[in-house]
């Protein structure tokens, strides 16, 4: 990913532990984790905690993830600052080839958005956040995979293996044996 920009505050990613240089704005970064996984979501606003978000003033970010083996991704959750003031959080997000309209809060400060139904298989990822002009503010990107609801077929196939266990014992036991 590019590194953020600095004009006054830095909103690199200073926590960035792979490649390239960690204050230099829109400086390539490769091969490691950073402030946008370290899994820490900003509860204030981007002026009261500069150094938990990394911000981008001049382009929109492209963040690609490479995670060793294949993954499944259900779901992927933003947490981003929606400054005002003339500044505004994101007005969408392109996962993969998909682009994801998102709606603004009508509330100014930290909020968070969720992109879900993706059903991704694989093992790299980008992911492209378009800003609506001025500074864009992430504090953090999670990822979440579908759990698997309990069918029908299983509950019932589960209820009728415990009744034929019961049943079995029964007829086993010494006392229904004696008589």
């Amino acid at each position: 990913m590019a590194n953020g920009t600095a004009t006054g505050l830095s909103f690199w990613d200073d926590l960035y532990s792979g490649s390239g240089c960690r204050t230099c704005s829109g400086a390539l970064l490769s091969g490691g984790l950073g402030g946008l996984s370290d899994g820490v979501v900003a509860t204030s606003s981007y002026g009261a905690t500069p150094a938990a978000y990394v911000g981008w003033s001049a382009f929109n970010p492209t963040i690609s993830y490479h995670f060793g083996q294949t993954v499944v991704i259900d779901s992927v959750t933003f947490s981003v600052d929606n400054p005002g003031s003339g500044l505004f959080g994101p007005s969408s997000v392109v996962i993969g080839v998909q682009t994801f309209p998102v709606t603004l809060p009508n509330t100014f400060g930290p909020f968070q958005f969720t992109v879900s139904g993706l059903g991704f298989v694989g093992s790299d990822l980008n992911l492209t956040i378009n800003r609506t002009g001025g500074w864009l503010f992430v504090s953090e990107i999670s990822f979440a995979s579908a759990v698997p609801e309990v069918g029908m077929g299983e509950m019932l196939a589960t209820g009728l293996a415990l009744i034929l266990g019961v049943s079995f014992r029964a007829r086993r036991s010494p006392k229904a044996l004696a008589g």
